[in-house]
């Protein structure tokens, strides 16, 4: 079962960066190693409260966990990746704690090394961490999906089965535990990381969690109105074009966007409205338009 930060934070999922940082420290006071020594169900709670902090203080990676929801986020973020940059040692500061040699014990890690961008080092060293390029179509971006790859590891071409999660854009990474370098110290071994590059698509376009798709409608529609076929990425739907829509209006299909995951909804499909105009006009369609520019349409 997923992790829920805010709930191990005790605050709403609207919750101010104030007021997670309140429910933290309230927190951390309590369950603090210091405070407790000895009891491991109060140091395992420490670990829990100050990762759900790491990632919901900080505004990128909580915008990720919210859209993608707690098995997607942690498979684009390693634990080193969660604690980086994280800004808990002021907060201990104000108990009396300590923070760095706190995190390396508890975390097995390289404390300031391994979270926070420091030398410091505890324990084997982690093996080096790959990246590789992966172009995905569009439509396996927008709905998730398996992808076979070919990865030239230590040792030799291996074949991997990547699950794709849905929702996923141009320049996120997803991580693949243990697929890196060996470690030169028999520790664990580092992760790969497939930076994604979504080709685009030929009838849709992306903004965040919506899309949008033109749509053609005849002139005669455009003045009385029909209704026209939107393609949508589970088939065609029929919608009404009201009479008089201007060219360029937008028709909302709601929740036909990129799929709801985790905390995030599902976006919306607009239709962008175009005129069709045809390349070759009858003798009938021809002589009817010139009645109608006679009477000033």
């Amino acid at each position: 079962m997923g992790k829920d930060y805010y709930s191990t934070l005790g605050v709403a999922k609207t919750a101010s960066p104030a007021e997670i940082k309140k429910a933290y420290r309230k927190l951390a006071l309590k369950y603090h190693p210091d405070k407790n020594p000895g009891d491991s169900k109060a140091e395992e709670r420490f670990k829990e409260i100050s990762e759900a902090y790491a990632v919901l203080s900080d505004q990128d990676k909580r915008q990720q966990y919210d859209q993608f929801g707690d098995a997607a986020f942690h498979q684009r973020f390693s634990q080193e990746d969660i604690f980086r940059n994280a800004n808990v040692n002021d907060i201990f500061r104000e108990f009396g704690f300590s923070g760095d040699d706190l995190f390396s014990n508890l975390f097995g890690g390289g404390g300031r090394g391994q979270f926070y961008g420091g030398r410091g080092h505890r324990g084997p060293v982690k093996g080096q961490d790959y990246v590789m390029n992966l172009r995905i179509p569009f439509r396996q971006a927008i709905q998730g999906g398996e992808r076979r790859i070919d990865y030239k590891s230590d040792q030799g071409v291996e074949q991997l089965q990547v699950r794709i999660p849905a929702g996923v854009e141009t320049g996120q990474r997803l991580r693949i535990s243990g697929k890196g370098g060996k470690s030169p110290a028999g520790g664990h071994p580092g992760d790969l990381f497939l930076e994604l590059q979504v080709d685009p698509d030929s009838q849709f376009s992306r903004e965040g969690q919506d899309l949008s798709v033109r749509v053609q409608v005849p002139f005669s529609g455009i003045c009385l109105g029909t209704s026209v076929e939107v393609p949508t990425l589970d088939g065609p739907k029929r919608v009404k074009v009201k009479a008089g829509t201007a060219v360029g209006n937008k028709i909302r299909l709601k929740g036909f966007g990129v799929p709801g995951h985790g905390h995030s909804a599902a976006g919306d499909l607009f239709a962008v409205i175009e005129v069709e105009v045809p390349k070759n006009l009858t003798d009938a369609q021809r002589t009817l338009l010139e009645k109608l520019a006679n009477e000033g349409l």
